[in-house]
C-alpha cells in the first residue's frame, strides 16, 4: 500500500505596509548626505537633484519624505511623457523615481527638465546608478543630466544593517532578538537588498512551518537557501 501524501502547507504572506515618514527613517553615515539634502530643502543650491543608491538603499524613503514636505507629485520615470509634464510639474515640486536606462522617453525627460528651470520648480530624481553612467542618445539631455547634482547613498555600515534588519522584521510584525540579528548581520550580504530579501524568506518559512524565528532556524532557513 503506496504510503499517504502530506500535502505541503502553503503560506499565505499578507500584504504589509512600509512607513516611509520620516520618523521612521533609519539615519547612518551611509546617508547622511542624502538626509542633509532633503532636511536643507527649499535653500537648495540646485532645483534639479538626483539621489543615486542601490536597491533598497532608502531613495524612495527619502524622496516620500520630502513630496510630503514641498508638496510634490510623483512619477515614474517610464510613466514621463511630453503630454504629463507640464501636470507632473503643477505643484512646482515633481519626484522622479527610478530613472533607468532604455526606460524612458528621452524627449519627455528633456522637456521635463527645460520646463522646471522655466518655472523655477524643484526636481528630485532617483536612480540605482549615477546619470554619467546612464546611456542617452539625445545628446543635449545626456549634457543636462550629466551637469546635475547627485548625492549618493553608500552601503550600510555595521550599526545601520543591523538597525535595517530589526526594521524589516518590525515592518512584518516579527519577533526577533538580539541573537537572531546578530547571526543574520554576520551571515548575508551586507546589502539593503539582501537584508529585505532575507527577512522576507524567513517570514515566509516560519509562517509555512508554523515555527518561531530563532538562530537555530535562521541558520536552517540560509542553510537551506545555499
Amino acid at each position: 500500500m503506496a504510503s499517504p501524501v502530506h500535502p505541503r502547507q502553503l503560506a499565505f504572506v499578507l500584504p504589509h505596509e512600509e512607513s516611509l515618514t520620516r520618523d521612521n527613517f533609519l539615519e547612518g553615515p551611509a546617508n547622511a548626505a542624502a538626509l542633509a539634502l532633503i532636511d536643507a530643502w527649499p535653500e537648495w543650491p540646485n532645483r534639479t537633484t538626483m539621489l543615486v543608491g542601490s536597491e533598497g538603499s532608502g531613495k524612495s524613503h527619502l524622496a516620500a519624505i520630502w513630496a510630503e514636505q514641498s508638496g510634490a507629485r510623483s512619477i515614474a520615470a517610464h510613466a514621463l511623457t511630453p503630454a504629463n509634464v507640464p501636470g507632473a510639474l503643477a505643484t512646482g515640486a515633481l519626484v522622479v523615481e527610478d530613472l533607468r536606462a532604455g526606460d524612458f522617453d528621452e524627449r519627455a525627460l528633456f522637456h521635463l527638465l527645460n520646463l522646471a528651470r522655466e518655472d523655477a520648480a524643484f526636481v528630485l530624481m532617483t536612480s540605482r546608478i549615477p546619470p554619467s553612467a546612464l546611456e542617452v542618445e539625445l545628446r543635449d539631455l545626456r549634457s543636462r543630466l550629466r551637469a546635475l547634482p547627485t548625492v549618493s547613498l553608500l552601503p550600510p555600515d555595521d550599526q545601520l544593517f543591523r538597525a535595517l534588519i530589526v526594521k524589516f522584521c518590525a515592518d512584518r510584525q516579527l519577533a526577533v532578538d538580539e541573537a537572531v540579528v546578530g547571526y543574520l548581520a554576520n551571515r548575508i550580504e551586507r546589502s539593503y537588498a539582501a537584508a529585505r530579501e532575507t527577512v522576507e524568506l524567513l517570514d515566509r518559512e516560519a509562517l509555512r512551518l508554523g515555527r518561531p524565528i530563532t538562530r537555530a532556524f535562521a541558520a536552517e532557513v540560509l542553510r537551506g537557501k545555499s
